[in-house]
């Protein structure tokens, strides 16, 4: 895995707190077309330069570049919330 790798986020307009990192800006070819088509359109937030010291704050940044090296994107999700 590389020490830094640069990565374009983007947010879902479907889901809430769901966001998409790929590492080219709109290069959606690694994401699978059932993902896109329940992500929606997706809206650019920001670009960033991953390393692992980098702090995020819900995810590791670790997964998410082994998942942009692995895969070619990473998504993330909202976290889970459980109601009584």
């Amino acid at each position: 895995m590389p020490e830094r790798i640069d990565c374009v986020v983007y947010r879902s307009p479907k889901k809430a707190d769901t966001y998409l990192f790929v590492p080219e800006e709109d290069d959606f070819s690694a994401v699978p077309e059932v993902l896109l088509k329940s992500f929606g359109r997706p809206e650019k937030v920001m670009q960033l330069e991953l390393t692992e010291d980098k702090k995020l704050a819900r995810n590791n940044v670790r997964t998410i570049m082994e998942d942009l090296d692995r895969q070619g994107f990473h998504l993330q999700m909202p976290p889970h919330t459980i109601t009584i």
